[in-house]
């Protein structure tokens, strides 16, 4: 699995900069730590870094989880979840970067207007089909509602 770019062939190698105060691009920034240098400097503090950012991480993610089945924006805590990881772990970083890219090519697919017209199409059929079936029932049975069924 190639994340780094679209070019066949070239493998994303983890990088120690840190920001100079120079705006980088998503695709220049090197990968790796984001940790400010002197908690870098320290293994046993970065370690204990690491498993700050991991632990807080998985809190955001299992929350994203729990939201799936329930109300509330399940998918975007999921991925706000893998961007606090990404902050510190190289392999979150090429799942987000991978994940990025291949929203945009969906996002670039749906815009075509050939797509959008066969959608437009299909949700048009769609609904015509579920006029014509809620027409035949309020033909049929009225609009009486099913709870209001007359003692016998």
């Amino acid at each position: 699995m190639n994340t780094g770019s679209n070019e066949p062939g070239e493998v994303a190698v983890a990088s120690n900069e840190t920001g100079t105060g120079e705006a980088y691009g998503e695709q220049d920034r090197g990968l790796g730590s984001r940790a400010p240098e002197f908690i870098k400097a320290r293994r046993a503090l970065h370690l204990s870094w690491q498993v700050g950012v991991f632990i807080i991480g998985l809190a955001v993610v299992v929350t994203g989880i729990i939201m799936l089945p329930l109300p509330g924006p399940g998918w975007v805590v999921i991925f706000g979840g893998m961007a606090i990881w990404a902050t510190e772990f190289v392999w979150a970083q090429l799942v987000l970067r991978w994940t990025k890219r291949k929203v945009t090519e969906a996002a670039q697919r749906a815009l075509d207007p050939r797509v959008r017209r066969r959608n437009i199409i299909l949700t048009s059929i769609g609904l015509v089909i579920i006029g014509v079936l809620a027409g035949i029932y309020l033909w049929k049975f009225g609009i009486t509602m099913p709870w209001k069924i007359k003692d016998q």
